[in-house]
């Protein structure tokens, strides 16, 4: 399984925003939106403020892949569902990363409709 370098986890982190497109069935990428990430070690996550009917975040569940670009690192990745057990820590990653905007902004993405959307981004080999 691939994973993210130390440099490219350092360069998505210190993004604010990161652009992601998830595949259609026919394999060709969805235009990409703009969200926020987190990073909790060695792994990366995002959410939907808008929950599961947003678009892009039912886009995520076709193919499960898609494509990740933030801090001039551009990726493949693997979208897997984060579960309930890092939540609270996801929370305090959002209110850490993005606690100069207004706390009504960054309450939109600790929400338990957003929480229910946290996905893992897992780099993909594209290699032979």
């Amino acid at each position: 399984m691939a994973a993210w370098t130390t440099e490219e986890l350092d360069k998505i982190d210190a993004a604010d925003e990161l652009e992601i497109a998830s595949l259609r069935r026919d394999g060709t990428l969805r235009n990409p939106t703009t969200i926020w990430v987190v990073r909790l070690g060695d792994d990366l996550y995002v959410r939907s403020v808008n929950g599961r009917t947003s678009g892009w975040f039912r886009g995520t569940q076709v193919r499960l892949e898609g494509r990740s670009r933030a801090g001039g690192v551009e990726k493949d990745v693997t979208f897997v569902d984060a579960g309930p057990d890092v939540g609270d820590r996801i929370d305090a990653a959002y209110r850490t990363k993005y606690r100069r905007y207004a706390a009504s902004i960054v309450d939109h993405t600790v929400t338990a409709e957003a929480r229910s959307t946290t996905i893992k981004l897992v780099p993909r080999s594209t290699g032979a």
